[in-house]
């Protein structure tokens, strides 16, 4: 039986993530890293994918779970005809290898339960070879190799272990997978008590740094901890999800493999870093940034492997049924090869936000900065595929010739503001024309709204965040126009979704549908509280909170019909747009970071830029 997504909770450490679903089972993990093949892949296929089941016997025992105060050490309590226990899974945060630490403690009676680990390296193809007359057990396949302890007696059977056994009142049994590449020495295992205890004080210390006291501050820290669990210690970078392939549309084909660094990301990613006080991972996400995208700046991409690395081929995994039927199950993200001219404006808006956030920068990001505008001043003009990575026909997108016009923005007033070199007057003059053919190309005057794309029927909410680029302020009667036909034409049940994939033929070039996007929503409910409709934001960003799950974990899309998540999970764009809207509507931030853009007037006419805040260090 496929098991909803909201089902699943996150375990992790800084290098990879598992998912563990609400009945115990680990369904998914990727060792040693995110990107990695996966060893537990059952959340794509079956049982026979590989998977770690540990429950109490009683197939009517209930449960109920959190996570031990803001961290990422999951709690299950299971309560039995025969009493009660409690299950602690976690990851210690990443030494010489990877641990899989699974607890479980008698509370009340005497408690029967059974676990059986089934380890399948290469997402679910490659059954290991399993030595178990020694302890630990080995299992190894290829360049992989696992070592489990037990404090109970395993069995083996067919490739996989299993135990039953009991726990009473005050008694702990542990279970500790550790990982690490076959050909060097097996690593020390972690002591499950020890690395209980190290992990909770990591997390208790990462989470004293955050500022935000705000409104929903409890929410705010529970999807700064899960941000924090996609980021990638080793690089800084951050990956726009822990999954592959889980669909947009249950038995549909758009399922994409999430498990790379968007450059998009990154100035919303920067935004919710730097406003709860986190310096040191914006750093970090934005030295990532640099290292990733340096180089010829004709080859820039959309996104890159956790390291910064170029090549993600697309294949697909035809021995995998996919979530509930939806297949094809893919690796890599063809999308990397995609031409999308926003991606541009991104990096040039995320630099100058952590220049402006006072974040200490080099010249070579000024230099690279320099190239990227030079490379777009001769390509500005061309037609892309969006954002939204659509397989159709290129487009002139709206969205991307705003980023673009936000690109040249920066630049500008990183010359005026910091006294950097670069041709100013030659970057204002672009900057003035891509304004007036966006408003003119771009904007249906019938209609009074902005389009997806030049001459388009079809409308995008990423229509939304043009105040927030600083194109228009919100009291600019087109900005108004345009978010009432957002609403109007991709709202679904209250939420949003992000396009209108019928819409001018069905030009994304895909079939099937989606959900409604949940960045999106969020997007609307900062651009409710951006024309003054505060009370409709704050209930907007209220039923959106109600749609996490137990723990809090967000997926990319949901189904307000259904009533349940759909896409990848757990999603950084989606907890990036809730720290967001909490910083906005909530307030009590004490971090450096000013808001995306500067106010402009109806004309296009620049007001007052955003008051920079004390520096960390100067350029």
């Amino acid at each position: 039986m496929t098991r909803p997504i909201e089902d699943y909770a996150m375990i992790g450490d800084l290098h990879t993530l598992a998912l563990v679903a609400r009945d115990g089972t680990i369904d998914w993990l990727c060792l040693p890293r995110f990107d990695s093949e996966a060893c537990f892949a059952s959340l794509l296929h079956d049982d026979d994918a590989g998977h770690w089941a540990l429950r109490p016997v009683d197939g009517e025992a209930t449960c109920s779970r959190e996570y031990l105060g803001h961290s990422l050490v999951l709690r299950t309590r299971w309560r039995a005809q025969e009493g009660e226990v409690e299950v602690v899974d976690f990851m210690p945060p990443r030494g010489e290898a990877a641990d899989v630490v699974r607890l479980v403690r008698g509370l009340r009676g005497r408690v029967p339960l059974t676990t059986r680990l089934s380890l399948r390296f290469d997402y679910g193809s490659l059954r290991p070879w399993l030595r178990t007359g020694v302890r630990p057990c080995v299992a190894v396949a290829g360049p992989h190799a696992v070592w489990v302890t037990a404090t109970v007696p395993w069995q083996h059977e067919d490739g996989v272990l299993s135990a039953s056994f009991s726990v009473a009142e005050g008694e702990e049994v542990s279970f500790v997978m550790t990982y690490r590449e076959s050909h060097l020495p097996a690593p020390q295992r972690a002591d499950p008590g020890t690395a209980l205890a190290q992990t909770r004080e990591f997390w208790r210390d990462w989470v004293s740094r955050c500022t935000y006291h705000g409104e929903w501050a409890d929410d705010v820290r529970r999807s700064l901890v899960l941000l924090k669990g996609l980021t990638y210690a080793p690089t800084g970078g951050i990956v726009a999800a822990g999954t592959t392939s889980l669909p947009e549309q249950p038995g549909g084909v758009r399922n994409w493999d999430y498990r790379y660094c968007w450059l998009r990301d990154a100035t919303f990613t920067l935004q919710a870093l730097l406003g709860t006080g986190y310096v040191a991972e914006a750093r970090a996400w934005r030295e990532w940034l640099v290292r990733a995208v340096a180089g010829d700046p004709a080859k820039l991409q959309i996104m890159y492997g956790l390291d910064g690395t170029h090549r993600l081929p697309e294949t697909e995994l035809d021995w995998l049924s996919g979530y509930a039927g939806s297949r094809p199950v893919r690796v890599g993200n063809a999308a990397a090869a995609q031409l999308q001219l926003d991606v541009w404006g991104e990096v040039l808006d995320g630099l100058h936000l952590a220049r402006e956030a006072g974040l200490r920068v080099t010249h070579v990001a000024w230099d690279l900065q320099r190239a990227l505008l030079d490379w777009l001043e001769g390509h500005w003009d061309q037609p892309d595929n969006g954002l939204w990575e659509v397989r159709g026909p290129r487009r002139h997108f709206v969205h991307s010739q705003v980023m673009v016009w936000a690109g040249l923005d920066r630049a500008v007033h990183s010359v005026e503001s910091h006294g950097l070199d670069g041709p100013v007057d030659r970057w204002r003059a672009l900057r003035a024309q891509i304004h007036d053919e966006v408003c003119a190309r771009g904007f249906d005057p019938e209609r009074n709204t902005f389009t997806q794309f030049y001459g388009s029927k079809g409308l995008d909410a990423a229509l939304l965040l043009l105040p927030q680029a600083g194109f228009l302020p919100w009291e600019d009667p087109r900005m108004a126009g345009t978010l009432e036909a957002v609403q109007r034409e991709l709202g679904h049940e209250g939420f949003l979704r992000r396009y209108d994939p019928d819409a001018d033929r069905g030009g994304d070039g895909l079939p099937g549908t989606e959900g409604a996007f949940l960045a999106c929503t969020f997007w609307l409910a900062d651009a409710l509280q951006g024309v003054g409709r505060r009370r409709e934001a704050r209930t907007l960003f209220e039923r959106l909170l109600g749609l996490r799950n137990d723990v809090g974990l967000l997926s990319e899309e949901y189904d307000p019909v259904a009533g349940r998540q759909l896409g990848n999970t757990p999603q950084a764009y989606s907890l990036v747009g809730l720290v967001n809207v909490a910083r906005h509507l909530g307030g009590g931030g004490t971090g450096v970071v000013p808001r995306v853009g500067r106010a402009v007037g109806h004309d296009g006419a620049h007001g007052a830029t955003a008051r920079r805040p004390s520096p960390e260090g100067e350029q």
